[in-house]
């Protein structure tokens, strides 16, 4: 019954309540005593409580009876009252203690007369206190028990309050993001997928990327002026949340335009100076020259971390690449006629996309065996196209391969897709793809050129 053995049991017990096991169980003392020498209460109080009632107790006896002051030959012995309330406060060993100072007590009132010792009644009083001392001991031992459980119940109540808040927090800040940002990224990526073409009811391509940008990094006061050689135009293309005068000296515009990347005001080294902008991002053309230039006065402290940061990035670059389609895909076109032009200029894209922000897509490859291609499996997949993925099939001398193109696509949103098409499968009856003839090839759509990738693709149809 003794804390440390308390201890132990505790954390097999788990967080519910001690067991009737466990209290059988903490009878078992680890050293001899157990229990019999814990306490709470400081050794000066103790000691002092032992010494001081036994004696008080006989010195009143004393003076009430100086020939028995033990009340022997009494109604009842009350001085064994002293030793009693020693044990029953803290435990045996002080009982035992109080109980020889009334023995020394009584040798000391009764010298040269050791051969009358009342030893039944000194006998029957050590065992009252040792039966006082237990009883002590088993209800300090619960109480000790019940208060371990309650505090750590209110360190569970605590940590339970503080995850609360924090779920709180997160919740709101999730809120305010889907408030401000209404679209995902996909979404997004849908808007400026045929922002080349520009009717007359729509507005100019730069309007366009600037209310995208607004709306999905959240931006505040931001535009985007043309850039001439090294020389930024004053003069916006599209402008949002009030239009000031351009600060074409500004460190972080010389930033930008020197290293022709994204730059925020995090970057910039301690001898510049301060700078008006929050970050300055260069649009870049099929030769890697800055033709324009995004500049942001104003957006939310918590928009200003890395993943906005990365997703303006990448949306400056799928605009880029947007507005030269022909470019992007003519030479892949003329290499591989089979090859679709929508296919080569969005893998040209992704290969960009890659090169510059680091997010990386993929291309699933479905090879179809020979019972697939008379069933006309393909084109049914075909059906099962995603908004913005493109698809390129293949046939050679009788055999078939469909190239799934999936923009900004990780490990995840692959598997995704196959598990999509096992679903698709087993609505056809089949246990899997490969029951029906179809054996999945995903590539990576990283470093490598697009020649190169294209050739992995059409590798899987001739091997």
């Amino acid at each position: 019954m003794s804390d440390d053995l308390f201890a132990r049991e505790q954390p097999a017990q788990g967080s519910g309540s001690p067991g009737d096991a466990g209290e059988a169980r903490s009878f078992l003392p680890p050293n001899l005593l157990g229990n019999l020498v814990v306490t709470k209460a400081r050794p000066a109080v103790v000691l002092g409580e032992t010494l001081f009632l036994p004696l008080l107790a006989f010195v009143l006896g004393y003076l009430w009876s100086p020939d028995d002051p033990l009340q022997l030959h009494g109604n009842f012995p009350w001085p064994w009252f002293a030793p009693v309330i020693v044990a029953l406060r803290h435990g045996f060993v002080a009982g035992l203690g109080g109980s020889s100072i009334l023995l020394f007590g009584w040798l000391w009132s009764n010298f040269g007369r050791f051969d009358e010792f009342p030893q039944v009644h000194f006998f029957a009083g050590l065992a009252l206190v040792m039966l006082v001392a237990e009883f002590s001991s088993l209800w300090r031992a619960r109480t000790r028990r019940a208060e371990t459980l309650e505090r750590y119940l209110e360190q569970r109540l605590q940590q339970l309050v503080h995850e609360h808040y924090l779920l709180r927090l997160s919740h709101d800040r999730l809120e305010q993001e889907l408030i401000s940002r209404p679209m995902s990224m996909r979404d997004a990526l849908a808007v400026l997928h045929d922002i080349g073409s520009v009717s007359a009811d729509q507005p100019p391509p730069a309007a366009r990327l600037l209310n995208l940008l607004v709306q999905y990094c959240q931006l505040e006061v931001a535009s985007i002026h043309p850039v001439r050689g090294d020389v930024v135009d004053e003069a916006a293309w599209a402008s949002t949340g009030g239009l000031a005068s351009l600060a074409a000296d500004d460190p972080l515009v010389r930033q930008a335009l020197v290293m022709q990347r994204l730059c925020h005001v995090g970057q910039r080294s301690l001898d510049q100076q301060d700078t008006q902008y929050l970050v300055a991002a260069p649009l870049l053309d099929l030769a890697r020259e800055t033709y324009g230039l995004l500049l942001v006065r104003k957006m939310p402290f918590f928009a200003l971390q890395p993943e906005n940061l990365q997703t303006i990035q990448l949306l400056l670059g799928y605009y880029t690449d947007g507005l030269s389609v022909q470019g992007l895909a003519r030479s892949i076109v003329e290499a591989v006629p089979d090859c679709p032009p929508a296919f080569a200029f969005e893998l040209r894209r992704m290969m960009n996309v890659r090169q510059t922000t680091g997010v990386a897509s993929a291309v699933v490859v479905l090879e179809f065996a020979e019972r697939a291609v008379q069933r006309g499996l393909a084109a049914q997949i075909e059906h099962l196209k995603r908004e913005l993925d493109e698809m390129w099939l293949l046939e050679r001398e009788g055999r078939q391969a469909l190239a799934v193109l999936m923009p900004l696509a990780g490990k995840a949103a692959t598997q995704g897709y196959l598990a999509r098409l096992e679903t698709w499968a087993a609505q056809k009856g089949s246990h899997s793809l490969a029951d029906l003839g179809v054996f999945p090839h995903i590539l990576t759509v990283d470093g490598d050129e697009t020649l190169v990738l294209i050739a992995r693709i059409e590798a899987v149809l001739h091997a």
